[in-house]
């Protein structure tokens, strides 16, 4: 009887030593899952827009040409969808919708902004001038609902009014505010507006332009045939 009574004394003396024992031990902290990232679900890495600058702060830019790469810029998120339906238009001033347009409402929206409005410009000139634009669309005479809505037109336009700089492969050439016309391999124009904000580690900048998903900042100055070079400012 003693010696059974002793064992189990001696049993619940173990017991209580390690149940002691492990409540000493500090619990380990639980592991966070890897993250395992999917390149399909990556977004696009997306060029700064103007940020906070706006007229007035210090750092809103001091020069036309820079204030007019800011504008084309706060077309970022704004105008979203790529369409290049023929509207009929006010005039002067006229516009499409805010949230759609195509390459060349960057340019116009922009150009708006500093006080120069293409819509008419080119319309004027047109009128006095109208053997000196493209025939590629089968008009006998100026539309103000469209002309300044086409590439070839806004280039011959800029030509005449004296904006055009050398075509170069240099990028230190190409500054906030310049125009840049490229050529598709189908043949196809495109038009953007040089940005204030430089690829990082490069000599160059992005570019504004709605290439077809709306207005975007891209590192696409190079990524075509440069067949135009204006400056307006």
């Amino acid at each position: 009887m003693q010696m059974r009574a002793a064992v189990v004394y001696a049993s619940l003396g173990l017991l209580v030593w390690e149940g002691c024992h492990r409540a000493s031990k500090p619990k380990p902290k639980p592991r966070r899952p890897r993250r395992v990232e999917d390149p399909k679900r990556a977004k696009p890495v997306q060029a700064p827009t103007s940020g906070t600058a706006r007229p007035g702060r210090p750092d809103w830019p001091k020069t036309k040409a820079e204030r007019l790469a800011a504008w084309a810029m706060e077309q970022v998120g704004r105008t979203t969808k790529y369409d290049p339906s023929y509207v009929k238009l006010a005039y002067p001033g006229g516009d499409v919708p805010m949230d759609r347009g195509v390459c060349t409402d960057v340019v116009v929206r922009a150009l708006r902004r500093a006080g120069v409005d293409l819509q008419v410009l080119i319309h004027e000139d047109m009128r006095g001038s109208f053997g000196s634009y493209p025939k590629l669309w089968g008009l006998r005479r100026p539309d103000a609902n469209i002309d300044h809505r086409r590439v070839p037109n806004i280039a011959t336009f800029l030509r005449r009014a004296g904006k055009a700089v050398p075509v170069t492969k240099n990028a230190g050439d190409y500054r906030p505010g310049d125009i840049v016309v490229w050529r598709f391999r189908d043949g196809r124009p495109h038009m953007g507006i040089v940005s204030v904000r430089r690829v990082p580690g490069t000599g160059r900048y992005h570019v504004v332009h709605n290439i077809g998903a709306g207005t975007q900042v891209q590192d696409c100055l190079f990524a075509f045939e440069i067949t135009g070079h204006f400056r307006y400012f």
